[in-house]
């Protein structure tokens, strides 16, 4: 009966570990949703501001590149810069949590929480 005791206060540990990291992995979420990062491309005529959660917040276009004939190079330049800054961000995150983990991978089961 006491081993049953024990065990019992085992799983409460294991319990109490989980919920704390289910609450620094919040904070974390939070901390990522303000911290950005910005995606560049043509040489920075175009940036691309994106979130920690990888949701772009912010475009800046260097009205030099402005002429109708580029139109097609522009929109580019805009697609690449974006995903500068999406994998900037998810490459950030992914280091936030893994900060977070001790240093180890995430489980494949909770990539998707990031």
């Amino acid at each position: 009966m006491f081993k049953d005791f024990m065990n019992l206060g085992g799983m409460a540990n294991l319990m109490k570990s989980a919920e704390e990291l289910q609450s620094r992995m919040e904070a974390a979420k939070e901390s990522m949703e303000k911290t950005e990062v910005i995606g560049e491309a043509g040489a920075g005529l175009v940036k691309a501001r994106v979130n920690g959660r990888g949701a772009l917040v912010g475009l800046e276009i260097d009205p030099g590149i402005f002429k109708v004939e580029d139109k097609v190079v522009v929109e580019d330049l805009i697609v690449a810069a974006v995903g500068d800054g999406v994998s900037k961000a998810n490459e950030k995150s992914r280091n936030e949590m893994m900060k977070l983990m001790g240093g180890q991978e995430l489980p494949p089961w909770m990539k998707g929480q990031i």
